[in-house]
């Protein structure tokens, strides 16, 4: 027996922090780029495969332990003038609302946090798999991406030098709870 209008319960996945990467990618210079990765992450998701437009994203980021492509920069990085990781140890992502764009495509709204600092910020998704066709049992493959203004996190030092767009990428597996 079917009922009408009945929804799928939600599936609780949790991201895979041994497979998955997140990294921040910043102009240098105005000619070249450095990247910060941030090893240290959790997650969980709660989605229900017919009711993909309403979900339940939390992704957390260990900001001390990011890393960097030189001693100098790390230092800045963990330090008071960008994310100051003494007084804010942690970067964090929450999503609340999904928007299919294609079978594998989907824009998720959300709000970041970093620096004591909330913000909307859109990422935009592509799966390997539909995710409308997730069972619970599988995992679900994800590559996200999303550009920030890090000046409105108070990360406004060395404005000549640091560009101010950061350009977040996601990997993520995302493996059933």
């Amino acid at each position: 027996m079917t009922l009408l209008g009945a929804t799928s319960p939600a599936q609780t996945y949790r991201l895979d922090e041994t497979r998955s990467t997140v990294a921040a990618r910043v102009a240098f210079f105005g000619i070249a780029s450095k990247t910060a990765r941030f090893p240290r992450l959790s997650g969980s998701i709660a989605l229900s495969p017919d009711r993909l437009d309403t979900l339940d994203l939390i992704v957390e980021l260990d900001a001390r332990a990011l890393t960097a492509p030189d001693p100098v920069t790390l230092e800045r990085l963990r330090g008071p003038a960008f994310f100051d990781v003494a007084r804010y140890p942690q970067v964090r992502f929450a999503g609340r609302r999904m928007t299919m764009t294609s079978p594998v495509t989907a824009t998720v709204e959300g709000e970041l946090t970093a620096r004591g600092v909330t913000q909307p910020v859109a990422l935009t998704v592509s799966f390997a798999q539909p995710p409308a066709r997730a069972t619970g049992t599988e995992p679900i493959r994800l590559s996200a991406r999303a550009t920030i203004n890090r000046t409105a996190f108070g990360m406004t030092a060395w404005p000549l030098i640091v560009g101010r767009t950061v350009t977040i990428t996601i990997d993520g597996w995302l493996v059933p709870a």
